[in-house]
């Protein structure tokens, strides 16, 4: 008990500094106050005015900010970001000292041309298969080992769940596909599950659904499982047996995409021959035409 009064504590004196430093940074012509007229004792905008702009009582706001055990409701919340002009980080953070569950996270508009930066980043994992998706696993970009080892193509869908399960040539080649089919079911399942009304999702699922029966089997289980790591074992025609470990990571500035590294592990000499696939020599004896 006394050590969950001390996280309350320092919860709400985080709460008290980060409104008072966010408030400080606002001048009354910011947020549309006249700005002449008298000194101010302190810089930026005063609680009062605060509390106006939000359209919240005075005494209301004085005790969130003195981080008092008060009722609050994401309505409210908003409304004092927006006042405080706070970023989409800054607001989530307010959330999380308001003692709420924080909204989903968005892209700042200066984050928006970060694929220069995520394109290099998985170009520079060759040989190894990289490639980026979106919250619906709709392949955004991928390099040249994707194309080379996964069949990852211009051709198919571009939605990594609907070619799991209807892609021929990825089907033919991986040596995993019942064992991971389970697991990528039930990683869409949870991503499904914190946005139940996105269109996105439902899209997404009536397509799959019209297309694979085995989709509609394992859906109906119901299973959920978070994003992580997942063993995959691929027969190239080239080289025989692949064995890599695929790894889902993300970025917080883009939480609209997912990176997802293959890692070579150690056994059927994957790293040389991945390496080769990537070579101009395997490059030649490639079968399908390759991305880039």
């Amino acid at each position: 008990m006394a050590a969950a009064q001390a996280v309350t504590s320092q919860r709400r004196n985080e709460l008290r500094e980060f409104l008072m430093s966010r408030r400080a940074r606002v001048s009354p012509e910011e947020a549309g106050l006249p700005g002449g007229g008298g000194r101010r004792r302190t810089p930026g905008l005063r609680r009062e005015e605060v509390a106006v702009l939000a359209g919240v009582g005075a005494s209301w706001y004085q005790w969130l900010e003195q981080g008092r055990d008060i009722s609050v409701s994401p309505q409210v919340l908003d409304a004092v970001a927006r006042v405080l002009r706070l970023s989409d980080a800054e607001r989530r953070h307010l959330y999380l000292l308001a003692g709420m569950n924080p909204p989903a996270p968005q892209v700042a508009p200066d984050k928006r041309d970060m694929c220069d930066g995520l394109r290099r980043l998985i170009d520079t994992w060759m040989p190894y298969p990289a490639h980026i998706m979106d919250l619906y696993y709709n392949c955004v970009m991928y390099n040249d080992a994707a194309a080379i080892v996964l069949g990852m193509r211009p051709d198919i869908t571009q939605n990594c769940l609907v070619d799991f399960f209807v892609d021929p040539l990825y089907r033919s080649r991986s040596h995993s596909w019942e064992r991971n089919a389970r697991t990528v079911v039930a990683q869409f399942r949870a991503a499904c599950a914190a946005r139940p009304d996105d269109e996105g999702f439902r899209a997404v699922l009536a397509e799959v659904s019209a297309r694979s029966p085995e989709f509609v089997a394992l859906w109906a289980e119901r299973d959920i499982e978070d994003q992580g790591q997942v063993r995959k074992e691929l027969e190239h025609p080239l080289v025989g047996l692949l064995a890599v470990e695929s790894t889902v990571m993300k970025v917080p500035a883009r939480p609209d995409l997912m990176i997802v590294l293959h890692t070579p592990l150690d056994e059927a000499n994957t790293a040389a021959k991945l390496e080769w696939l990537a070579s101009p020599e395997g490059r030649r004896g490639a079968m399908y035409p390759v991305a880039g």
